[in-house]
């Protein structure tokens, strides 16, 4: 998930969501190749009695000190595909610096399906964005053999939810291995005080994670394997930045980029002075508006997109509007989304969506995260925009890092007394966001090179129709404009906001999309 939120703080969490996602087996390259064996444990069930492992290196910092051994368990998964074994690792990878001094443990989880060709078995690496979010959302959220469900009734209820099989795992059809950034979950720098500078910016992040995903690979031995990233939210940029640095630093490239709600181009996320922000915007407003209506389709939609390209663009952009065109032109904007004609008007139709008469609604509070989803206004009567509490961000969404811990530590066997940091404010306030003197990074130039680089790496990216943080229509204007393997892109929206796979439907449609790009469809 997640972008982070509002105010002051908004401008640079929002752009976390963005928003608004270790040492692998050290019982030797053999154990990998023959991937481990026989299954044990029910994983959604029970723990598995944890395997030794290797005595980890020592490095004075007291935090890391208290990261426990690898833990390697062994459990069985069952969904459509049938009965799949697999060994599960949770463990940490050490990143060094040019003088082989260690810099940071990186914590990951990974899922290894047993007695599978390794040259032929994907393995996908997971991350989320933030770009200050642990991967717990992604892990237990879409892809893990466990997912967090939410109650059926009300699905912000966070108090409530539940882990159980996830009946739609990936592990299907690939090999996991789930990554927390630095400063977030549970992987550390070695030196806190120089962790901004060495990995809090946007190229030293796609850096340590080609890194650590190149430790991984060797140490499991599945340089032949082909490789995919997953990454959520902020995790699009991570996600081509970490394949840049793949193909450039450490000489791997990949198959394919997942992309689930993704922020490719900062300055097109939050801008609400930005004609072409605002354009990308609408198109969420007014399908939040029609699920609410009941009328939402794939046509009314593409409807809403083509009039927010259209005369909407043209007229935020033309010259001011008279009395009488400017009313026709706020009224239907209004209609469209089911805000009051006074508050378009107000905010000349470049709607700010995180404005607290914009949120909401006849006594409910509605997310960003998704228009859809409400909870109880706690200041009906008004308040400042950054007093609004947001309902997945803020609320249920939190409910990934407690069942994470209990879930690693009682199923996994990996017990440390720290805590699993799933939302690190420190790391994205001290988040360098410049690239190439710009003010904002940009993922669609490092795109364009890797698909000319690569002709065979293809891109899948994922967007709910109702998230207004990382909006469908950025994803699908960019791929209208790329000038180079745009016939290798595919562009799938589903019914949900930023973290679409909390919708078990969107989940399963999901997982199901995802295993035709592995097998090889356009």
């Amino acid at each position: 998930m997640p972008r982070l939120l509002p105010s002051a703080f908004f401008r640079t969490t929002r752009l976390l969501a963005v928003l608004l996602l270790g040492s692998a087996l050290d019982t030797g390259r053999a154990l990998a190749e023959d991937a481990h064996g026989t299954a044990g444990a029910t994983g959604a069930a029970a723990a598995a009695k944890p395997e030794p492992a290797a005595k980890p290196e020592k490095i004075d910092n007291a935090l890391i000190a208290e990261l426990p051994a690898d833990s390697v368990t062994r459990h069985d998964w069952a969904g459509a595909g049938g009965h799949i074994g697999y060994t599960a690792t949770a463990g940490t990878l050490i990143l060094r610096d040019d003088k082989g001094e260690p810099t940071a443990k990186v914590f990951y989880v990974s899922y290894v399906a047993d007695g599978q060709q390794v040259g032929r078995r994907p393995v996908s690496f997971f991350f989320n964005g933030g770009p200050g979010a642990g991967s717990a959302f992604l892990h237990l959220g879409a892809a893990g053999p466990v997912v967090l469900n939410f109650p059926a009734a009300n699905p912000t209820d966070g108090a409530n939810a539940q882990l159980g099989p996830n009946p739609d795992s990936w592990l299907r059809f690939t090999d996991m291995v789930f990554i927390d950034a630095i400063g977030t979950g549970y992987s550390l720098p070695v030196q806190p005080d120089k962790a901004p500078k060495q990995f809090w910016g946007v190229q030293q992040d796609g850096s340590a994670f080609a890194d650590a995903i190149r430790v991984w690979l060797e140490r499991n031995n599945r340089e032949r394997s082909p490789k995919y990233l997953v990454g959520e939210s902020y995790g699009g940029i991570r996600s081509i930045k970490t394949a840049y640095a793949l193909q450039t630093e450490q000489n791997i490239p990949l198959a394919g980029i997942v992309m689930v709600s993704p922020a490719i181009e900062m300055n097109l996320i939050g801008a609400t002075d930005n004609p072409i922000g605002n354009a990308i915007l609408l198109p969420s407003l007014a399908a939040s508006q029609m699920e609410r209506d009941n009328k939402l389709t794939p046509q009314a939609v593409d409807e809403a997109y083509r009039y927010a390209f259209g005369p909407y663009l043209s007229t935020l952009a033309g010259p001011p509007l008279d009395a009488d065109a400017a009313k026709g032109f706020y009224g239907k904007v209004a209609a469209m989304t089911g805000l009051p004609e006074e508050v378009v008007s107000k905010e000349r139709a470049q709607i700010d969506p995180q404005a607290h008469d914009v949120r909401s609604r006849d006594g409910r509070l509605y997310s960003l995260y998704d228009g859809t989803v409400s909870i109880a206004d706690p200041f009906p009567e008004g308040t400042d925009n950054g007093d609004s509490p947001e309902p997945v961000l803020a609320g249920y969404g939190l409910a990934f890092g407690n069942a994470f811990t209990g879930y690693v530590g009682d199923t996994l066997g990996y017990h440390t007394e720290l805590k699993y940091d799933l939302l690190n404010l420190q790391v994205n306030a001290a988040w360098d966001f410049k690239q190439n003197r710009e003010l904002v990074s940009r993922g669609m130039p490092d795109l364009r090179k890797l698909m000319a680089l690569n002709p065979s790496l293809r891109v899948f990216i994922a967007n709910g129709y109702f998230d207004l943080t990382c909006p469908f229509a950025g994803s699908r204007w960019l791929i209208e404009h790329m000038p180079v393997g745009r016939d290798r892109v595919r562009l799938k929206i589903y019914p949900g906001g930023h973290m679409l796979y909390t919708r078990p439907d969107s989940r399963a449609a999901l997982a199901h999309d995802v295993a035709a790009l592995y097998a090889g469809a356009p």
